[in-house]
């Protein structure tokens, strides 16, 4: 049987990457997804994918980072579909201006508080509501292993972090309404984003990669399970979405190849 039939799902930054792949397997497990995403190209072209596939989405453009633009989506998604049952929160991204705490703009902090920890917050705002009306459901936030252990980039490491401490306050605020809430900590996605930012002619296939591509692929070295793909992490949020997980709420599983979890250290001759 699948393991989502019957269920709506809510879906943020779906029009790529984890959440459009974690969307996709929501649908081939019997769910009807909401594809809330910015970039309309990217979300009309999720919105095709999933239904010339046989299933049902509906792409709502939304800014996740604006109060009255996520209820909209959540009342959107409702309306179509007639209840709710989960909520994944997924949009989200670090800045190439996230630099040290003293020579950072704070437009630079504001910008990156707004889109990885406001965001699920007025997801969860609206849309909690609703799965209380529906008799529970499941709420999965996606953090980052850096969220668990630190960062060089401050603003991210401390949104990232704040997912974790929101997750535990929301498990721990509506158990009492069979809602269960969990976070995943990816360690190195292979996303569209990351693709083009990481593996781009210039960087890891250089004649002589640079510093910060020659860094990464040592890591990859030391941590071989660390660098995954979307359906990686889709597969783990399924599980969180579903009555599998049922003895789980406010717990962060990090899949991310043991990276937050032991140190390994290079040998010289790496």
């Amino acid at each position: 049987m699948a393991k989502l039939k019957d269920k709506e799902a809510f879906l943020t930054g779906a029009g790529a990457g984890i959440a459009k792949a974690t969307a996709k397997l929501f649908v081939a497990e019997g769910a009807k997804v909401a594809i809330i995403e910015l970039n309309r190209a990217a979300g009309e072209a999720a919105e095709k994918e999933i239904r010339a596939a046989g299933g049902q989405a509906l792409f709502i453009e939304t800014d996740v980072t604006k109060d009255d633009s996520m209820k909209r989506a959540m009342d959107a998604t409702v309306a179509q579909f007639g209840r709710l049952d989960i909520i994944f929160n997924c949009a989200g991204g670090s800045l190439q201006e996230d630099v040290p705490v003293h020579e950072m703009d704070l437009d630079v902090w504001h910008r990156t508080v707004n889109l990885n920890l406001l965001h699920p917050f007025l997801s969860c705002r609206h849309g909690i509501p609703h799965l209380i009306k529906a008799g529970g459901g499941a709420i999965v936030n996606v953090t980052s292993h850096l969220g668990l252990m630190g960062s060089l980039k401050p603003a991210y490491a401390a949104t990232k972090g704040g997912i974790i401490s929101f997750t535990k306050t929301l498990a721990a605020q509506y158990v009492q309404h069979n809602i269960r809430a969990n976070a995943i900590a990816p360690g190195s996605i292979r996303t569209e984003r990351q693709i083009k930012r990481y593996e781009n002619k210039d960087f890891m296939l250089a004649e002589k990669p640079n510093a910060a591509a020659r860094a990464r692929m040592k890591m990859q070295k030391l941590y071989p399970f660390s660098h995954g793909s979307s359906e990686d992490i889709a597969a783990v949020a399924l599980f969180l979405a579903s009555d599998d997980s049922r003895m789980l709420t406010g717990s962060t599983i990090a899949a991310d190849g043991g990276r937050s979890t032991y140190l390994r250290i290079a040998d010289e001759t790496d």
